[in-house]
């Protein structure tokens, strides 16, 4: 079964920038959708965005116009990458990569954001 890795969590002051990536172990797959969820303590797992393989983007509300969502499917793994700008304390959370392929779903193991100054 293909695994999920992320990568590019961290400390950053409000206002600044992060670029998350997730990556699978093994080649050769074609996930229907990548995307990215977060879970901030004592609040449920949500989605931040999503990006489905005929080039549809889906984002939370609240990262609109500041996170953007890619995927690099022409590399011999696939990934996905989650660029997020103007951080704010509010987008502290564990950030989980999800991927679909065919009626399984697929989570990463976490990597932690905090945003404080």
């Amino acid at each position: 079964q293909a695994q999920l890795v992320e990568s590019g969590g961290g400390l950053v002051q409000p206002g600044g920038s992060l670029r998350l990536s997730c990556g699978t172990t093994r080649s050769g797959f074609a996930f229907k959708s990548m995307g990215w969820y977060r879970q901030a303590p004592g609040k449920e797992r949500e989605l931040v965005a999503r990006l489905v393989v005929n080039g549809d983007r889906t984002y939370a509300d609240s990262v609109k116009g500041r996170f953007t969502i890619s995927r690099d499917n022409a590399k011999v793994r696939d990934s996905v990458y989650l660029q997020m700008d103007m951080l704010k304390p509010e987008d502290t959370a564990v950030y989980y990569c999800n991927a679909v392929l065919g009626a399984t779903v697929i989570w990463g193991q976490g990597t932690q954001v905090t945003v404080s100054s």
